[in-house]
């Protein structure tokens, strides 16, 4: 029961997510040199599943605040994941980003925060409103944005993979193997 319930949820906001989401977003990751990832909490480990997948895409990945990230600079792009596009911590990270040049997106469930005051543009998942996110019971504190935004952002990936020709071995050759 409870599984229908996270899938058909889950379905609905996807449903009602603007179909040329993906469409906008794939240009920011051809034209950037390097792609720096951040969101903080449960947002954050999607960031990170975001990132790998990224990464064995044959794109130069950075998740913010790792010890081995580089500086970034223009021609980079910086992705936050904030379901509340307010996330006190994340604001100086993009206008930071912003100074030193590089393109700043948002993945969120609104439209208009402070977040969109930064970037460059916010992919707004659902009708671009906290409404589409509404606690079903059983799904707490943003779990429908954080399994809407990863099956959002794996769509991309699925997408750059089939366009692209991208092969289960290609990536392979790439994953990590010092596991």
């Amino acid at each position: 029961m409870h599984d229908r319930l996270i899938l058909n949820k889950i379905t609905n906001v996807l449903a009602a997510t603007d179909d040329s989401l993906i469409d906008d977003f794939i240009p920011y990751l051809d034209r950037a040199n390097r792609i720096f990832i951040s969101g903080v909490g449960r947002s954050g480990l999607v960031s990170k599943f975001f990132a790998m997948r990224l990464m064995h895409t044959g794109h130069k990945v950075y998740i913010v605040g790792e010890t081995t990230t580089t500086s970034i600079k223009s021609g980079d792009l910086f992705i936050v994941i904030s379901g509340s596009g307010a996330t006190e911590t994340l604001l100086p990270l993009m206008r930071r980003a912003r100074d030193l040049g590089a393109e700043v997106i948002a993945v969120s469930m609104k439209k208009k925060s402070p977040m969109s005051d930064i970037a460059d543009q916010v992919f707004a998942l659902g009708a671009g409103s906290e409404y589409s996110f509404i606690t079903v019971e059983g799904m707490p504190m943003g779990t429908v944005f954080e399994l809407s935004a990863l099956i959002f952002l794996e769509s991309i990936i699925a997408r750059i993979v089939h366009e692209n020709g991208i092969t289960e071995e290609q990536m392979r050759a790439i994953h990590a193997n010092l596991e």
